[in-house]
């Protein structure tokens, strides 16, 4: 009977010290408002206003969207790999295309879908008899200067890509719709 009553108080106590141990988040979360300890970034544009304005940074492999002077948005990003760099400047979106497909890289695939050749350079590579080029899907791109976008991507923790900004998905899609064509996007080492 002794070993039920301990148990039983054991159990009680666990109990309360789980309950009386849970703080309370602060005001930020509360708000829907995500730090920057989030690896692919975050998003906040709540009563912010103003025009859009992207800054990349390569050294840090970030991305920071701001409408007005306030930082509304922060991203992971992976730009171009040693010979692709992408380009440091002052640019603007040109144009956007949520469904581009590359007309440049890709892969070499088969008559069955299979790929032959893999992550290829149309203008480089040459195509293995019986293959046909399947570009590389590239959504929610947003050029910035000729050959060169911000768009949905594999983002490893370096610089991989052919010389664009490849940002994770959730993210290609809030800097997609919140930068018009004429956004300024400043790219710095």
């Amino acid at each position: 009977m002794d070993a039920r009553l301990l148990f039983q108080a054991a159990g009680a106590s666990l109990v309360a010290l789980i309950i009386c141990s849970c703080e309370e988040y602060p005001a930020p979360y509360e708000a829907g408002f995500y730090p920057r300890a989030t690896p692919a970034g975050w998003w906040n544009d709540e009563g912010a206003s103003g025009s859009a304005k992207i800054v990349v940074h390569i050294g840090e492999q970030k991305a920071y969207f701001y409408k007005g002077r306030t930082l509304v948005g922060e991203s992971t990003v992976s730009t171009g790999k040693p010979g692709f760099s992408t380009p440091p400047g002052h640019y603007t979106v040109l144009s956007k295309d949520a469904g581009h497909v590359s007309a440049v890289f890709g892969d070499y695939v088969d008559d069955y879908g299979n790929v032959v050749k893999s992550n290829i350079d149309s203008r480089k590579d040459s195509r293995p008899k019986g293959t046909h080029f399947d570009g590389a899907r590239m959504p929610y791109a947003m050029f910035f200067r000729s050959g060169y976008a911000m768009h949905q991507g594999y983002v490893p923790p370096f610089a991989a890509s052919h010389g664009c900004i490849r940002l994770p998905g959730h993210m290609a899609v809030r800097f997609f719709e919140n930068a018009p064509v004429g956004t300024p996007v400043t790219v710095t080492e």
